[in-house]
């Protein structure tokens, strides 16, 4: 496995990546409305481009050098608060679910927030989201929760996770 950053080239690859992972990991969480809602919004050309604007947020791409295939992305933005990084966006596609990836690709994050300067790293999963077990097994705490209005009067009800490097 390697991870490659994205460019504005690999935005239709990432699009992609979140579509097939989505529909997955919500199937049985968020109504297809939201889903599509959110996919269009979260996802959109223009966003993931600003995103990559941003000189503190990234993109990579997970390859998987075996089966010669993208198998998901991680979005992150580095000082996103006081010596915080929070973890934005990590998804698998399933069928590499199992491979460890998702666990290097944490790591991977770790190294890359402890070069930045920043110690913690923070994300927000679904309250009903298999993730949340993931996490933990990581080393991830809840710290909070909270339900957050996305628009389109509809909502992400999260936890909020943390760990300290």
């Amino acid at each position: 496995m390697k991870l490659i950053k994205a460019t504005e080239e690999d935005i239709p690859v990432i699009q992609d990546l979140a579509k097939r992972s989505w529909r997955n990991a919500y199937a049985e969480i968020l109504s297809e409305e939201q889903m599509k809602y959110m996919l269009d919004t979260m996802y959109s050309k223009a966003e993931i481009s600003e995103h990559l604007k941003n000189p503190n947020y990234y993109y990579f791409l997970v390859f998987d050098e075996k089966s010669n295939s993208y198998d998901g992305f991680l979005g992150y933005e580095n000082h996103y608060e006081n010596q915080t990084t929070k973890l934005h966006r990590i998804y698998l596609v399933p069928e590499s679910k199992g491979k460890g990836l998702g666990k290097k690709t944490l790591n991977f994050l770790n190294e890359r927030v402890k070069e930045s300067g920043d110690a913690r790293i923070i994300l927000n999963v679904n309250k009903y989201n298999s993730a949340k077990k993931f996490y933990e097994s990581q080393g991830y705490k809840i710290y909070d929760e909270g339900v957050f209005d996305i628009g389109n009067d509809f909502v992400m009800d999260d936890y909020l996770m943390e760990i300290f490097l």
